[in-house]
């Protein structure tokens, strides 16, 4: 099975999981096509307190095991299921359960950090960057968290402040260099996701009529 992993990367609340979620909706009956999520290869915490791992820079690209990632993208690659971790945002810690990913032709890789770590990015065959206005962002962040994550107001905006805009001006702005395509407003750009769609769709009959 030939395998083309794609990568999309973006600010936090850019629109990155909406755009992956809407192009793997939109491509799926054409072939075998998995979505996975860069933050759920945060890396394990179990040894600190509740009240320690709040405090942890999860804007810098050292917080992720990328090790893990590469090793498991190279495992579908070479038609090797794996066992994905999966993050809780709430604990602040990865979860102990995990999901069976089995290989596929099409495997799209969603995350911030995703052309900021050199190893992860040389992985993509083809890299997006969705870019999202800073202020939309913030907001999108604050009611995100808040409802879904159980945070504060004073704590969103504490992290945003502390962390993830300094991070974000010093390695995801800068990946965005990388990128083969750019797309505005993520999830929310219709053409874009067309454009997209049909080439991964182009990639899957390709791969159906080698098979």
């Amino acid at each position: 099975m030939k395998t083309t992993i794609i990568g999309i990367a973006g600010g936090t609340a850019s629109g990155k999981t909406t755009l992956a979620r809407k192009v793997y909706e939109a491509s799926q009956n054409y072939g075998s096509v998995v979505v996975i999520k860069l933050d759920d290869y945060y890396r394990q915490i179990s040894g600190l307190t509740y009240e320690e791992r709040t405090k942890i820079n999860y804007d810098h690209p050292d917080s992720y095991d990328s090790d893990l990632l590469i090793k498991h993208l190279n495992d579908l690659k070479n038609g090797i299921p794996i066992e994905k971790p999966c993050y809780d945002f709430v604990a602040h810690n990865r979860s102990d359960k995990s999901v069976l990913v089995k290989p596929a032709n099409v495997i799209i890789i969603e995350g911030i950090m995703n052309f900021a770590i050199p190893e992860l990015k040389d992985m993509f065959d083809i890299k997006i960057f969705v870019d999202t206005p800073d202020d939309i962002r913030l907001i999108r962040r604050m009611t995100r968290d808040i409802k879904e994550r159980g945070r504060t107001l004073d704590s969103v905006v504490n992290q945003y402040l502390s962390t993830v805009r300094p991070m974000h001006l010093s390695f995801v702005e800068p990946s965005k260099k990388y990128a083969d395509i750019i797309v505005p407003e993520g999830g929310n750009n219709n053409i874009a996701i067309d454009f997209i769609t049909t080439k991964i769709v182009n990639i899957l009959n390709n791969s159906n009529d080698q098979n």
